[in-house]
């Protein structure tokens, strides 16, 4: 079985993106600046946005974190993203989710400038990526293209089934593999909650992306000798024998797949690198772009 990892792929493009910067620095360009606002104490959300302002400082970018309380109020949150869209020196920002129930994630989503929108979120960016025009392409979606591409997954006249129908992964990431692009050009299927006989979907399909967010679901008897596997998940799953207490698995059963699949990506160190590295590609872009 191939590993597809996520990890050493996302610091080979880090490598690149940090090139170009310092070519723009000794040029005298402005440097991209990715901004990060950050609601409330969210472990997981404080874990993510660590590390892209890590990554941010290590590809030479500058960025800016702006910590918000949870109980920071819906019209002040849509101040400081109206205060982001017309801050010239800013390139591209995100507002980490998920956001504390009080606040209306589409009305903020609604107020991001799409030019500004490296997440690639807005309806703007999604109506463009639908159309197949130029546009900030999901995260998520995008780095997994990117893998696919960087690792040599064909994917012209596969059968794919997506695991999970969301606005951030699953129903991208269908547009995405079904346009006529390579990575691209296959048939699609789009699983979810109410799909019935899932697996008799999962065990025609010659890639899986499994983006459902549930535990080790998709299980060896669920997928065909020699088939794809991307796993999107990432889950804590309590675990005695570790001293968190935890573990962290994905959406796929990864000991019981590896000697069955082709490929595969870990959990972690798979899919969440190059969601990461994606969105320091779409800063680079609108830097470039302004």
């Amino acid at each position: 079985m191939q590993v597809l990892d996520g990890k050493a792929l996302a610091q080979t493009i880090k490598e690149e993106l940090k090139v170009k910067v310092d070519a723009i620095r000794q040029a005298g360009g402005k440097i991209p600046h990715l901004a990060a606002v950050l609601v409330g104490e969210n472990p997981a959300s404080q874990v993510y946005v660590r590390n892209k302002v890590r990554s941010c400082e290590a590809v030479g970018f500058r960025s800016t974190l702006l910590r918000r309380p949870q109980d920071i109020t819906q019209s002040e949150l849509l101040q400081i993203v109206t205060e982001l869209n017309a801050d010239p020196d800013i390139d591209g920002y995100i507002v980490q989710l998920p956001l504390p129930a009080h606040i209306d994630e589409d009305a903020i989503n609604l107020a991001i400038d799409p030019r500004k929108d490296v997440d690639g979120f807005t309806p703007v960016n999604i109506g463009r990526m639908t159309l197949g025009l130029d546009a900030y392409l999901p995260a998520t979606p995008n780095g997994i293209m990117v893998m696919l591409d960087r690792y040599g997954i064909e994917t012209s006249g596969k059968e794919v089934v997506v695991l999970g129908r969301s606005n951030i992964v699953g129903t991208p990431m269908t547009v995405l593999l079904s346009r006529k692009s390579n990575p691209g050009n296959a048939t699609v299927t789009l699983c979810h909650s109410r799909t019935k006989d899932l697996k008799a979907h999962t065990l025609h399909a010659d890639i899986i992306v499994a983006a459902i967010g549930i535990p080790e679901m998709v299980t060896a008897d669920m997928v065909k000798e020699g088939a794809v596997v991307i796993d999107v998940g990432i889950n804590r799953v309590d675990d005695a024998s570790r001293s968190k207490g935890y573990r962290l698995a994905g959406d796929v059963d990864y000991a019981g797949l590896k000697d069955k699949v082709s490929a595969m990506t870990p959990v972690p160190g798979g899919v969440g690198p190059m969601t990461v590295v994606s969105l320091l590609m779409n800063t680079l872009k609108a830097s470039q772009k302004r």
